[in-house]
């Protein structure tokens, strides 16, 4: 394996002094590594292919929906009529998502899962800020 791994530092060293490697598009710009260390391990390839399709399952699309929601309340003060009724809508909508989620946790066996329990605790942490 060492003869390959030789073989193809040697190949890379060619290109680049021939120049193949000149402007390559993003060259210079750091690399976009995906971080998939918080997936457990057999969801990993299902979630690479639906985001690489442009989909996300409908769990993470309600929990991304939910954290918007939150972060829309947090901003709402009640200084109006108009306020507080939007308030009530936010609030609503939040209530019908989180609802839509349990739902879907459940029918899926994953709200008892403790894989997807720690997975789920590390999502949690990375989208909402720390509470003190």
């Amino acid at each position: 394996m060492a003869i390959l791994s030789w073989l193809a530092e040697q190949r890379i060293q060619e290109a680049m002094r021939s120049g193949e490697f000149a402007d390559l598009p993003g060259q210079g710009k750091p690399m976009e590594l995906e971080d998939l260390s918080g997936v457990p391990e057999e969801l990993r390839m299902s979630f690479k292919i639906l985001k690489n399709a442009g989909l996300l399952p409908e769990e993470l699309m309600l929990r991304q929906e939910c954290a918007t929601l939150e972060e829309l309340l947090a901003a709402c003060r009640t200084d109006g009529s108009g306020i507080a009724a939007k308030r009530t809508e936010l609030e609503s909508k939040l209530s019908l998502k989180r609802l839509r989620l349990q739902q879907l946790l459940s029918e899926r066996g994953l709200d008892s899962s403790a894989v997807y329990a720690e997975y789920s605790d590390q999502i949690r942490g990375r989208l909402l800020p720390e509470q003190e």
